[in-house]
C-alpha cells in the first residue's frame, strides 16, 4: 500500500540528508486536496446521497477521479483501476500543480503497456472517504464545515455502492475490467460479488477475502498513533496554521506500515547497519539510515495525505469480509462469476499469500486454475506497484482470456 514506490526501489543504501532537507519545512494541517487547490487531471461527479451499511445517509457525494482512453460507442472497453489506502486517483502522469507526486503504476498503464490506454478506456476514481477529492474527512458537510471525525463509518461495500453509482454515472453498464491492488482488490472482490453483471474480468492483487485478527491488529495500532496526536484534537485540525496539525502521529502511523509494505531482507540489504551522518548513533546522536528513511517517507507522506482518511480508510479495511451476511467467505466468493486473476507475493508480510490461496481455490473462471499467480519479490506487499513486468504478464492474460 505504499503507493509511492518507483524512487524507493532504486539501489541507494541511504537516504541523502539533502532529499531529507526538503521536507524541512512546516508541514499543512493536512495533505489532502482542498477547493481551490489546482485541479490537475481530476474530474469530478455527484452521485447524491449514499445509503451505507450502518443505516447512516451521507449527503451529496462527490467522486474525483481520472481518465485515459477513449471510450468506445458501445461502451464496453472500459476498466476500472482501484487504488490502495494510500493512493489516489493519479494512476499514471508526472507530478505537478494538484498532483504532489507522479502517478503510481507508470509501468502497467498507458499506451502499448499491459493496461493499454490505446485499446481501453481506463477510469481510476479517488474512493470514498480519500483525501485527494471525493467525499471524505476534508471535504465540507452540509453545515459548511469540515466533516472531520464527523464522517459517518464506512465499509468496503459503502466504497463499492458509490463507485457503482459512479459508473452510472459515466454511462458504462459493464466494465471489461476491475483492477485493484491490496485495499482495492478487496473492493475489486465486492464489485464482483454485488454486481456480477457488470463485470467481465477481475484482477484481484495482494488481498485477502477478509481481514484477519493480526491485520486488524496491525491497523488498529495505527489508528492509535493517528489519535494519540495530541494536535488530532479528536479529529477537529482543519483551521490550525501549518507544522501544528497532527503530522507527527500521521509520519508515525505510515512509518509503522511501511514495515509491513517492505521486508526485513530489503530493509537488510538496503541499509545494512550504516549511518546517515558522520554521528555514531550508539550515544553520539547519530542516526541508523534506516530510521532516517523510515522519517523521510513518514515527513512525505503528511504534506499529500490527511489523517482523519487515514483513520477511516483503515477502519474501512478492517471491516473488510466478503462472507459477512453471506454464509461466509467459500459461498460468498462461489457467486463470483467473472474470468479472474488472483496473485499473491511470496514475501508478503502484511496480506500473507494463504489469503489469495483461499480466494483462487474457490473461483471458478480463474485464468490460471485453482492456485494464484506467485509473485517472487524481495519487495514484500508493495511488490504489485514496482514489480511491473510480472503484474503486467499477469494482466495481459487476464485481459487476452
Amino acid at each position: 500500500m505504499d503507493w509511492q514506490t518507483t524512487a524507493d526501489a532504486v539501489p541507494a543504501r541511504i537516504v541523502s540528508e539533502a532529499r531529507a532537507l526538503t521536507m524541512a519545512g512546516r508541514a499543512p494541517a493536512t495533505g489532502a486536496w482542498r477547493e481551490g487547490d489546482p485541479v490537475g487531471g481530476r474530474r469530478f461527479v455527484t452521485i447524491g446521497d449514499l445509503p451505507l451499511e450502518s443505516g447512516e445517509t451521507l449527503p451529496g457525494v462527490r467522486i474525483a477521479y481520472e481518465q485515459w482512453g477513449t471510450l468506445s460507442p458501445a461502451a464496453d472497453n472500459a476498466i476500472l483501476v482501484l487504488h490502495a489506502l494510500t493512493g489516489d486517483s493519479h494512476v499514471i502522469g508526472p507530478a505537478g500543480p494538484g498532483h504532489p507526486s507522479a502517478g503510481w503504476w507508470p509501468g502497467v498503464v498507458g499506451p502499448g503497456l499491459p493496461i493499454d490506454t490505446d485499446r481501453y478506456f481506463v477510469v481510476a476514481p479517488n474512493v470514498l472517504g480519500g483525501c485527494q477529492g471525493s467525499t471524505g474527512p476534508a471535504s465540507l458537510a452540509p453545515d459548511g464545515a469540515e466533516w472531520g471525525a464527523r464522517l459517518p463509518f464506512l465499509t468496503i461495500r459503502d466504497q463499492v455502492r458509490a463507485q457503482l453509482a459512479f459508473a452510472e454515472q459515466l454511462g458504462i453498464r459493464r466494465f471489461a475490467a476491475v483492477v485493484g491492488g491490496s485495499m482495492g482488490a478487496m473492493q475489486v472482490l465486492e464489485w464482483a460479488i454485488m454486481a456480477p453483471d457488470a463485470v467481465g474480468r477481475i484482477a484481484v492483487l495482494a488481498a485477502p477475502a477478509a481481514a484477519t485478527a493480526d491485520q486488524v491488529a496491525l491497523n488498529s495500532v495505527q489508528i492509535e498513533a493517528v489519535r494519540s496526536d495530541p494536535a488530532f484534537r479528536g479529529g477537529d485540525y482543519y483551521d490550525v496554521p501549518d507544522g501544528e496539525g497532527p503530522t507527527r502521529g500521521l509520519a508515525l502511523a505510515r512509518r509503522m506500515a511501511m514495515l509491513n509494505y517492505r521486508t526485513a531482507a530489503e530493509l537488510n540489504s538496503r541499509f545494512e547497519r550504516s549511518w546517515q551522518s558522520g554521528l555514531d548513533p550508539l550515544g553520539g546522536g547519530g542516526r541508523f539510515a534506516v530510521e532516517s528513511y523510515l522519517d523521510f517517507h513518514g515527513n512525505k507522506f503528511t504534506r499529500r495525505f490527511d489523517a482523519n482518511s487515514y483513520v477511516v480508510l483503515t477502519q474501512a479495511m478492517n471491516s473488510h469480509d466478503v462472507g459477512r451476511g453471506r454464509g461466509g467467505v467459500a459461498p460468498a466468493l462461489d457467486r463470483i462469476t467473472a474470468a479472474s486473476l488472483v496473485l499473491g507475493i511470496d514475501s508478503d508480510r502484511y496480506f500473507s499469500l494463504d489469503g489469495q490461496v483461499e480466494i483462487a481455490a474457490v473461483l471458478r473462471r480463474s485464468v490460471h486454475g485453482p492456485e494464484p499467480v506467485v509473485l517472487h519479490s524481495e519487495y514484500g506487499h508493495d511488490a504489485f506497484l514496482i514489480e511491473h513486468a510480472a503484474v503486467g504478464e499477469a494482466l495481459r492474460a487476464l485481459l487476452a482470456s
